[in-house]
């Protein structure tokens, strides 16, 4: 999937917002007992099948109706109000079933121009250069600048970006409506409850039900998915006094709505958090106080991580790395990694490794996350494929692509000072793990580099691994 990230300016924009930017879809990640075949089946998304083809508004979506105060009546700002008119009716028809309280639709809608130094203040605060779309609790108003942060969301994220930020806000006006949150409430769960709910609202769309738009859960919810790993609490930021989550608290945010009905998105609260986050490592929850910490892709990098993954699966008949493609005689090679199962080796194009683990600037690079564990996890995906081959089950399928993504969070749900490992990941890389599963799918690939349908499933599967052993990798993708 080709997917652009915004650059520097862009980033500018997207930045003053955090959590109005994106918000959709995929699936809980507090998982107890057996797993469902539904949550787990490669060819399904929160229940719905994996597709492909056209996220947006539907040709024949009916005219945008209503009034929105100081609108240029151009394309933004029509496609803003149809996203509101969409998300409004959903919450028409559905509040009531999970929710206290009455549905009361937002009072009023207004645009502005961040760029256009007359724009009026708005909700109390100045909005000029100050790119945003927000829902103003004491006044029941939504704003959004159509000058620069939605046409960002569009250009990066499709139109569908547009809808995610109107049904994140929205999000905010039902947890208005239904007393769970107001401005004393920590930022970590207003904007996670908010995502949730945008979770709930997308599902509909992606299901075929929504009049206006379509989503697919193909490539239309990755890009979608994009947008969340985009707005993560960033580590370069330092310590932040208003933390909205790390790229694995935003994504099982949206995940919990998009499987779940909004009764889940309101019993989110900081003790719901603290136990989604609580089954995994230390170091994947927390650290955001400091840097991440990139190891060059060498020989001896790549020596040390085969070490503590064969200490952590111990098999019979240890894969060992290769630089020599010919020992990879019959297999599928796939870049820059791959596994050979005739010669139980893992071969690695050094060049092409240490450029997929080469740190990147987001806003300048315009790509996802990219750092050391982008190339590690991928390695220790090709690994695990010769666990599987070694238990005898087949690793050419759909389900297998899954199943590595999953073994290869167990491997780096492992690599943690607490359980004794030589290899310890960093803060942040799950993030850049997280990125890389959307972004190549490596690390979500069978024997053949052909990769599990959904980046949202690809996403599920490897945050189950790092609360799980590895014998329940194989019992849920079996």
């Amino acid at each position: 999937m080709n997917v652009l990230v915004p650059g520097r300016a862009a980033r500018s924009v997207i930045a003053v917002v955090c959590a109005a930017m994106l918000l959709t879809a995929c699936t809980s990640t507090v998982v107890d007992g057996r797993a469902t075949s539904m949550l787990f089946n490669p060819e399904r998304v929160g229940g719905l099948p994996v597709t492909e083809g056209p996220s947006g508004p539907r040709p024949n979506a009916p005219e945008p109706e209503g009034t929105v105060e100081q609108t240029d009546n151009g394309p933004m700002d029509r496609l803003a109000l149809l996203s509101v008119n969409d998300i409004q009716d959903f919450w028409a028809k559905n509040y009531a079933n999970y929710l206290p309280g009455e549905f009361v639709p937002v009072a009023t809608l207004i645009s502005y121009d961040s760029t256009d130094p007359n724009t009026p203040p708005l909700c109390g605060s100045d909005v000029y250069q100050a790119p945003n779309a927000a829902f103003c609790f004491n006044l029941n108003t939504m704003i959004w600048d159509r000058g620069v942060f939605l046409p960002v969301a569009q250009q990066y994220f499709g139109d569908m970006g547009v809808v995610g930020v109107i049904a994140h806000e929205y999000g905010h006006a039902l947890q208005w409506m239904a007393g769970l949150a107001n401005d004393e409430t920590p930022g970590l769960v207003r904007e996670q409850q908010a995502d949730c709910f945008a979770g709930v609202y997308l599902h509909w769309v992606a299901a075929g039900d929504s009049p206006r738009f379509t989503l697919s859960t193909g490539d239309g919810l990755n890009h979608v998915l994009a947008g969340v790993i985009y707005i993560r609490d960033r580590l370069e930021g330092g310590p932040s006094g208003d933390p909205h989550g790390s790229a694995l608290d935003r994504v099982s945010a949206f995940q919990l709505g998009f499987t779940g009905g909004a009764d889940q998105c309101a019993a989110i609260d900081m003790d719901e958090i603290t136990r989604r986050q609580g089954d995994l490592p230390e170091n994947v929850t927390s650290g955001y106080d400091t840097q991440s910490l990139d190891s060059p892709i060498n020989d001896d990098t790549l020596t040390k991580l085969i070490e503590v993954l064969d200490k952590t699966f111990e098999p019979d008949a240890k894969p060992t790395l290769t630089t020599d493609r010919a020992q990879c005689a019959g297999a599928t090679v796939t870049e820059p990694t791959s596994y050979c199962p005739d010669s139980n080796k893992i071969f690695v194009d050094m060049p092409a490794l240490e450029a997929a683990g080469k740190p990147k600037n987001e806003d300048e690079d315009e790509v996802l996350v990219q750092g050391d564990n982008t190339a590690l996890s991928m390695v220790t995906s090709r690994y695990v494929l010769a666990v599987q081959k070694e238990r005898g089950v087949k690793i050419d399928t759909p389900i297998a692509a899954l199943r590595t993504a999953c073994l290869t969070g167990v491997a780096q749900g492992q690599m943690t000072s607490a359980s004794g490992a030589d290899f310890v990941l960093s803060p942040g890389d799950t993030d850049e793990a997280v990125a890389g599963l959307l972004s190549n799918g490596l690390a979500a690939s069978d024997v053949n580099g052909v990769t599990a349908p959904a980046g949202f499933s690809r996403i599920l599967a490897y945050r189950l691994g790092l609360s799980s052993r590895t014998d329940e990798c194989f019992e849920r993708f079996s």
